[in-house]
């Protein structure tokens, strides 16, 4: 049997978007240098530009 990891020793990242830190996840196993938000929703949020005030 594998030995557990807790969930405080996997690897953190900041999110592009919220800038909330999260968490390796199994299913980003083999992509996770990729991983840039941390949900769909950030990731959707990411492509509405920010209104100017100038």
């Amino acid at each position: 049997m594998p030995k557990m990891r807790r969930k405080a020793d996997l690897p953190q990242k900041n999110c592009a978007t919220c800038g909330r830190p999260f968490a390796w996840r199994k299913k980003w196993a083999k992509v996770w240098d990729e991983v840039r938000y941390c949900s769909d929703r950030c990731k959707a949020q990411r492509k509405v530009p920010l209104a100017d005030d100038d």
